[in-house]
């Protein structure tokens, strides 16, 4: 049983890669005996996806604690992959993030038609787990709101709560989509990173832009807009790399036309970072919106101050539905973590549609001790994995293309 843990502690905890993790095994792990061989990566696989169906399938305890936290994955194709993670109150640690090891994985549902009406269905079922829940988190997403509105309508005790951070971004979009100088800066960077990437300057290329949830994200663009100004004020460390100044200020110098907009983006992305490590850490409480006033700093210029104005009336209408002597979670952080952790272990198959690695997130949010992982192996066969598969998954988009574009069996061989 050893050998199955570390292989799982290899991939979810280390990051390697299935066949990374199987060498490894290989290397460093060598048998004692012929007969305790080493495991090839699609026996690691369906290890990992064993231990992730025994977690969704595993009892949950019948309690009225429960938040539950929800979102859609989403990769190439029609389906997406409705999850419900949860946490009861009772476990809920004050003062520290959420960890993956605090969930459970309570539903997991691939649709290929999300509406309120389908992600509703899928609330009312998972109640027959845990129960009616306490709370439901989510990113307000039209869908997933839709249907929490339709969840509560027959089961009105359960409150929803707003993802702060969906809601910092949301603000922030509301004032840069506005902003010309973020346009053009934006538009700037871009051309910058194809301009310096293949070139001795290659060390001071901006990063890269993401399409999806870009205001997410604002903090890495905007730290480097601002060091590369230090840069360009004190060349000293470039000279000690031997960079050309002049090319340096050939490509770079624009950014001296933004050094005002830097520093109230920069004070943006420091309202926003404070408040989320205040909700991270503390949660949504009755008085939290004071505690969070007194917490933040007032920043620099009377848009970011706007900004934490908002944020801490945000905060304090969320706090107001907690009850006295409550706490919940106020971050759905910890299910996009799980999403990214799936992304990067299917690596170039999230190109492909889902396949039965997102089995893993249930492993990912279960203990993984020996007895654990000897318990999930006796309650799930390979069989078990690859029936609901086979019930839950479409054929995958590679597969698709592979039977588009491969050659018939009976095809005749020109040469």
């Amino acid at each position: 049983m050893g050998v199955v843990q570390r292989f799982v502690s290899l991939v979810l905890d280390m990051g390697a890669s299935l066949r990374c993790a199987a060498g490894a095994l290989e290397l460093f792990n060598p048998p004692s005996s012929p007969e305790e061989n080493s495991p090839v990566w699609s026996t690691g696989r369906l290890w990992l996806l064993r231990v992730g169906l025994a977690a969704l399938l595993r009892p949950k305890v019948m309690a009225e604690d429960w938040v539950w936290m929800v979102d859609h994955s989403i990769q190439i194709g029609q389906c997406k992959c409705l999850v419900i993670l949860g946490i009861r109150l009772s476990d809920f640690t004050i003062g520290r993030p959420l960890c993956h090891q605090d969930m459970e994985l309570i539903d997991l549902v691939p649709m290929k038609n999300a509406t309120k009406q389908t992600v509703a269905v899928c609330l009312e079922d998972a109640v027959s787990k845990t129960g009616v829940p306490r709370a439901i988190l989510s990113d307000h997403g039209a869908d997933l709101h839709g249907a929490t509105a339709t969840f509560r309508q027959e089961h009105p005790e359960t409150d929803e709560f707003y993802d702060i951070k969906h809601k910092a971004a949301c603000l922030l979009k509301a004032r840069l989509e506005k902003d010309p100088r973020w346009k053009q800066f934006a538009t700037l960077s871009g051309q910058t990173k194809f301009a310096t990437q293949q070139t001795e300057l290659a060390c001071l290329v901006p990063p890269s832009q993401q399409t999806k949830a870009r205001f997410m994200n604002l903090g890495d663009l905007v730290k480097w807009g601002r060091q590369t100004l230090a840069l360009l004020d004190d060349p000293s460390p470039l000279r000690r790399l031997g960079l050309s100044l002049e090319q340096v200020h050939a490509k770079l110098s624009w950014l001296c036309e933004y050094r005002e907009a830097l520093a109230e983006w920069s004070a943006y992305q420091d309202v926003i970072e404070g408040a989320l490590d205040f909700v991270r850490c503390r949660g949504f409480y009755r008085g939290a919106g004071q505690d969070l006033m007194a917490a933040l700093p007032i920043p620099w210029g009377d848009a970011a101050n706007q900004l934490r104005q908002q944020l801490i009336a945000f905060v304090t209408a969320e706090s107001s539905k907690a009850r006295i002597g409550e706490v919940l979670p106020g971050t759905t952080e910890v299910l996009e973590s799980c999403f990214g952790k799936l992304k990067a272990l299917e690596d170039g198959q999230s190109k492909s549609g889902f396949t039965g690695l997102v089995l893993s997130l249930g492993a990912m949010v279960s203990t993984r001790t020996a007895e654990t992982i000897h318990e999930a192996l006796e309650r799930c066969r390979v069989r078990d994995v690859l029936k609901w598969c086979a019930e839950k998954l479409d054929v995958s988009v590679q597969s698709q293309r592979r039977q588009a574009y491969g050659k018939p069996k009976c095809a005749t061989n020109p040469g």
